[in-house]
């Protein structure tokens, strides 16, 4: 087989959110439909009207990073860091091993190390720039997101990159370390997406109107938009060769994916663009859109981006399309990590055979017209699942994710 079609898939999962750290924590919260709002406190929200969000609360990083002092790096890069180590782990890989290999490390990121620069802007404005603390200072290179997880793993025959492609970030970085190693230039790949609540983020969205009040409850009649949030998904791609051959659980297939930015609006979605970002990852999939069997939207709650997508789907699938879910309900919108986590919760509803739901859900509304899997997870046998990812400035990014089989 040609280096060029090697078949690549996921063999390890680093998840942190707010519904649950790890693997088996993270299934039993989408299954159970788990909620992760709660009131914010990672910043102060005194003047905010209302301040609900999908933080990680208490986490022990220490567990997870053990080579790097911790406070030499920000909360994203604590959050990337400790989700790459989990998905190694996860993988069943010897680090050992690994840094004898050729490797990319592709994390995706909304808003880097945004939390940090919100305290030293804070501390600017309060007392002067020479009252800010130049080690929180060292620590905003977005780029940090990558660097510090091949620093902390002790990887240094990789690429390190981040991608800053808004909130579809995460599955730019999947796509990413899907070319890299199906080329055969890599003999692995880290990929996903992290990111840190910050005030920045929350106060832009607030302005917008588009912060809910207290839950986010995408496709349903009286939505009023998101809830930030934050975590860390990453993912562990190597080729089917090197996963037969050390025994590897196999979660799914990367079977390929779709990008475009139509760069339409600063902010709302364009359904043309939408639509055709399904079309080139079905294409670069090979998957028709009858094979399809479950779609995991963006679905942020807020109404452009319900009915945008909703149209989209059905100019792509029809007047029967197959049922799309909104992780972000149980979730929040975790930014540059939203994709990736939700690339995740693909790969594991494939794997344990159910659909997860979407929670906090009464009536959909009209304009959307599609099952959305209200509330409740259902038992389904999934084939292949198509994972959206949609951000500001028009960065369109979707994932195609199939069950394992020896043959295609």
């Amino acid at each position: 087989m040609a280096s060029s079609d090697r078949r690549v898939v996921l063999t390890g999962l680093g998840v942190l959110s707010s519904i649950g750290t790890g693997v088996d924590e993270f299934v039993a919260g989408l299954r159970a439909g788990r909620s992760g709002a709660k009131p914010i406190t990672a910043f102060d929200t005194v003047g905010f009207e209302h301040s609900t969000g999908c933080g990680l609360g208490e986490f022990d990083t220490e567990e997870w990073i053990r080579d790097l002092p911790v406070g030499s790096l920000g909360p994203a890069s604590r959050f990337s860091v400790s989700a790459a180590r989990m998905a190694v782990q996860d993988a069943g890989l010897d680090l050992d091993v690994l840094r004898g290999q050729p490797g990319l490390i592709s994390i995706g990121t909304t808003d880097g190390e945004s939390r940090d620069l919100d305290e030293l802007v804070e501390t600017e404005l309060a007392d002067g720039s020479a009252a800010m603390d130049p080690r929180v200072a060292a620590r905003l290179r977005a780029g940090r997101l990558s660097s510090a997880v091949a620093l902390e793993l002790g990887l240094s025959d990789v690429e390190a990159v981040t991608i800053p492609t808004a909130c579809a970030a995460g599955n730019y970085a999947i796509g990413y370390g899907y070319d890299a190693v199906r080329s055969g230039d890599v003999d692995f790949a880290l990929c996903g997406g992290a990111d840190a609540m910050c005030r920045k983020t929350f106060a832009g969205f607030y302005r917008l109107g588009t912060i809910a009040p207290d839950c986010c409850r995408p496709f349903d009649i009286e939505r009023k938009g998101i809830l930030t949030g934050e975590g860390a998904g990453v993912l562990v791609l190597e080729s089917l060769d090197s996963a037969l051959a050390r025994g590897a659980r196999i979660y799914a297939e990367v079977l390929g994916y779709g990008l475009n930015c139509d760069a339409y609006h600063q902010v709302a979605p364009d359904r043309s663009s939408v639509a055709r970002v399904m079309a080139l990852a079905l294409e670069n999939a090979k998957v028709k859109p009858h094979e399809i069997d479950l779609i995991s939207a963006h679905g942020t709650g807020t109404k452009a981006n319900d009915v945008t997508e909703s149209q989209a789907i059905r100019e792509i699938y029809g007047d029967r399309p197959p049922r799309a879910v909104s992780v972000k309900s149980m979730l929040g919108h975790t930014m540059g990590a939203a994709s990736a986590l939700a690339a995740i919760a693909c790969a594991l509803a494939i794997t344990h055979r159910f659909i997860p739901p979407t929670i906090n859900h009464n009536r959909t509304d009209p304009e959307c017209r599609i099952d959305c899997v209200p509330n409740h997870a259902v038992e389904a046998d999934l084939r292949i699942v198509q994972n959206n990812g949609l951000g500001f400035g028009g960065n369109n990014a979707v994932a195609v994710l199939g069950r394992y089989e020896e043959s295609v």
